[in-house]
């Protein structure tokens, strides 16, 4: 699963939720393994692995949910710190979502909360084990 708009965050630990167009079938406790790009690589790139994940759980539903429902801690900005983006309010998460993959905010997407098992940290170029 590629993490190139949040690569940051995934290495940082700071998000365990993610929304995908596609991973219908991705079950909860399937491993699975996080990298930073998987299309559109350049001639020579290599895929980036940043580590290894288990799935929690994959529910889908409709993008704009996330502005209507209130989460854990009955707010909806405890999910954008989730998702990496605590600055950002529900709203803006659609939008940032909608331009970069091209949809509405209708769109049925699935949640994906996850856990990371390790990770690999990028340094000069070579992938270093560091673990959890």
């Amino acid at each position: 699963m590629s993490y190139f708009l949040t690569t940051k965050q995934f290495i940082n630990h700071e998000k365990d939720v993610t929304r995908r167009l596609g991973w219908a079938n991705l079950k909860a406790n399937e491993n699975y393994t996080a990298v930073k790009k998987s299309q559109g690589l350049k001639l020579g790139e290599k895929i980036q692995k940043l580590g290894e994940c288990i799935c929690i759980s994959n529910v889908p539903e409709p993008l704009d949910e996330i502005i209507r429902r209130p989460y854990r801690d009955g707010s909806k900005r405890a999910e954008m710190a989730r998702e990496g983006f605590p600055e950002m309010t529900a709203e803006q998460f659609v939008e940032f979502f909608c331009k970069h993959m091209k949809v509405t905010p209708e769109t049925t997407v699935n949640r994906i909360e996850f856990m990371q098992l390790g990770f690999i940290e990028m340094e000069n170029s070579k992938q270093v084990k560091l673990g959890v």
